[in-house]
């Protein structure tokens, strides 16, 4: 079984995945937007929950997610 912390690991990266997918699709510009400030915001609560679980484990390494959010455009 998973514990918590895992589990909002899981669903802020499933998140931003979903969010780049939809960029790919046909949207109108403030529908773009939107998506661009969600991404921002899971990446950025993602960032925090990393380093938060990185001071516990002494490791602090997020390169998968950094290239995650830049390869959909942040």
């Amino acid at each position: 079984m998973i514990d918590f912390k895992t589990a909002q690991l899981r669903r802020h990266r499933q998140n931003i995945e979903r969010y780049c997918r939809m960029l790919a699709t046909e949207l109108t510009e403030l529908e773009r937007q939107y998506l661009h400030k969600r991404i921002a915001e899971e990446y950025a609560q993602l960032e925090q929950l990393e380093k938060a679980a990185s001071l516990r484990n002494g490791s602090a390494n997020n390169t998968r997610e950094k290239q995650m959010a830049s390869s959909c455009g942040q």
